[in-house]
């Protein structure tokens, strides 16, 4: 062996080392959000002419996101110290999170062209001979009950900012290796959502655009107890979904798997609050069903997903752990 040092890069021609060199400052949680901002960008460059409004808007937009994320990763790299960059570079997934879920909306009827209700309302009838997300609530119509369910559902955005609050402070390792896997867990979730549209039980009850025959389903208009809808936690909720929440992101549940993702940051950095949490993911998913954003499948699919993809993500934090993002 002689010390004889590598060949230059041909010109023009692609090259791993010069791939390392653009990337040299990457890690995971980047590669997992620009391969989301790729893949999607492609698919709708491929599969969005014509399918999906305002598709040129929102492929010019993926590759601004692709471009001025890798300027803010790279300027991290140059400037460690500024204090503004750094927020920016460990915080952005964060930020992009509404933003990713809203998109899955508009692109969900890119691949296929209709929303997939009615397999999944008859898949529920084999299953269970019922529809577990409207027989669930009229078997107990109480303000105790409902508040305790529609608590635990609202409890899935204290889990995620709880849990990263807590590791942010005991560990800022700990707390961006929490934001990688949960934000993988997402970008999972968010991508299925375009390859399988389910809006779930508010089929029954919210008129929404783009499905035809929705008067012909069953239980439409499904009303709601009136002792359920005098709840506080029931008009928080439905002010969430309002504003925040799209159509077509159902199966599986992301909240059923993001929660399972901050309960396996709880079980391995906070052994007191296991149980506590275990307690509430547990409520959280029957919630899902009882307050009706849900089918009884989604849940089963949020919990299979975050059986395989946490370990996945895990795995994949542990092979591509590049530069430390220091605090």
């Amino acid at each position: 062996m002689t010390g004889r040092p590598p060949p230059p890069a041909t010109p023009g021609r692609f090259s791993a080392v010069s791939l390392l060199s653009v990337t040299r400052h990457y890690q995971f949680i980047d590669y997992a959000t620009q391969g989301y901002l790729i893949v999607v960008g492609a698919l709708i460059l491929f599969f969005g002419s014509g399918r999906i409004p305002f598709g040129a808007v929102l492929l010019v937009a993926h590759a601004v996101g692709i471009l001025g994320l890798h300027a803010l990763i790279t300027a991290h790299g140059a400037f460690p110290n500024r204090r503004s960059i750094g927020f920016l570079r460990h915080f952005y997934p964060i930020l992009m999170y509404a933003v990713f879920y809203r998109e899955c909306e508009a692109l969900n009827l890119m691949i296929v062209d209709r929303y997939l209700d009615r397999s999944f309302i008859a898949l529920e009838e084999r299953l269970f001979g019922l529809q577990p997300s409207v027989r669930f609530m009229e078997a107990f119509p109480s303000l105790a009950v409902s508040e305790f369910f529609y608590a635990a559902y609202f409890s899935y955005y204290i889990m995620i900012v709880g849990v990263g609050i807590a590791l942010y402070f005991q560990d800022r390792q700990r707390f961006f290796h929490f934001i990688a896997v949960v934000s993988f867990v997402f970008y999972v979730c968010f991508t299925i959502y375009i390859f399988l549209p389910v809006i779930g039980p508010p089929v029954f009850y919210v008129p929404i655009a783009g499905f035809t025959g929705q008067e012909e389903l069953p239980f439409y208009p499904l009303q709601f107890p009136p002792v359920v809808r005098s709840g506080i936690f029931f008009h928080i909720m439905q002010l969430i979904y309002r504003y925040f929440e799209g159509h077509g992101a159902a199966f599986p549940s992301s909240h059923v798997a993001v929660a399972i993702c901050t309960l396996y940051f709880t079980w391995r950095y906070f052994p007191g609050q296991r149980y506590w949490h275990l307690s509430a993911v547990i409520a959280l998913c029957f919630a899902t069903v009882y307050c009706r954003y849900h089918y009884a499948v989604d849940v089963l699919a949020g919990v299979l997903t975050a059986a395989i993809v946490i370990p996945l993500g895990e795995s994949l934090y542990r092979r591509i752990p590049g530069p430390s993002p220091g605090a």
